[in-house]
């Protein structure tokens, strides 16, 4: 950690992560230094609660980020709004009860990261969509294996983003389905331009959430419903990426598999 940022060193070891199984049922926690090593996420070990926000403007335009260069994984890369972690050590953001955790947790890193001061956004603003499961290696040393709690935002008061932490985020910019198509491409020619859970996320299922008017219905619905919910893939990999494959000591990711494979297996039918 010597090496590393000193402000990013910090939150590596006072930052505690809910640890989880695959179910997304708390198993411990640990510093997030911890639980994004490398050694232990191969071994299983590293699993921990996360989320991800969406925040879309009037117009349906996506706010994405681009990584600061001090992040110790994935620095530099196009991303969602904002990803990151409820802490085992916030009582108010491992509460479950209608999922207040990681909205709590979703507004304190909005202020954090881009200086959208805390009281702007309310946990009624977020719109839950459904958790997913994914693996990913940064680098040699770290990577990143989460239960990422999905939700779109859509603001009713204005959103500044004067105050941007550079610690955290280098820039931003706001993107329609189209525009970000074009990130995809820029994607395939340079593998360093998305995060990989962002490009899992919205390549297989938040495109279908966004385009031809299918936000606000999800917004007006105040989610993806019952049915559309139980037929989103509960663990996310990348094809043509190895790295991106759920280790196989990670607890209860046998009975993961197996749902997973019988609901491919009831969309087919």
């Amino acid at each position: 950690m010597s090496e590393m940022d000193p402000h990013q060193a910090e939150l590596m070891a006072a930052d505690h992560c809910i640890l989880v199984d695959c179910e997304d049922r708390p198993i411990g926690s640990a510093a997030k230094q911890q639980c994004h090593l490398m050694t232990e996420i191969k071994a299983g070990k590293g699993l921990h609660r996360a989320f991800s926000v969406f925040l879309f403007n009037e117009k349906n335009e996506l706010l994405l980020q681009r990584r600061a260069g001090v992040k110790p994984t994935f620095p530099n890369r196009w991303t969602n709004t904002c990803c990151s972690h409820p802490l085992a050590n916030r009582p108010e953001e491992a509460d479950e009860t209608d999922n207040i955790g990681v909205k709590n947790a979703a507004i304190r890193k909005l202020d954090d990261e881009l200086g959208i001061p805390v009281g702007t956004l309310k946990p009624s603003d977020f719109v839950y969509l459904t958790r997913i499961q994914y693996c990913a290696h940064s680098d040699g040393k770290w990577g990143e294996h989460e239960v990422d709690h999905l939700m779109f935002c859509k603001p009713s008061v204005p959103i500044c983003l004067d105050n941007i932490n550079p610690n955290e985020v280098s820039e931003v910019k706001w993107v329609s389905p189209a525009q970000l198509k074009e990130d995809f491409a820029a994607a395939r020619l340079n593998p360093t331009h998305l995060t990989p859970w962002f490009e899992m996320i919205a390549t297989q299922m938040m495109l279908g959430w966004w385009e031809n008017g299918a936000l606000d219905k999800v917004m007006a619905a105040g989610g993806l419903g019952d049915e559309l919910r139980s037929r989103v893939p509960k663990i996310l990999t990348l094809k043509d990426k190895p790295d991106t494959q759920i280790p196989e000591d990670t607890p209860g990711l046998q009975k993961a598999q197996a749902l997973q494979s019988q609901q491919e297996q009831q969309r087919q039918q």
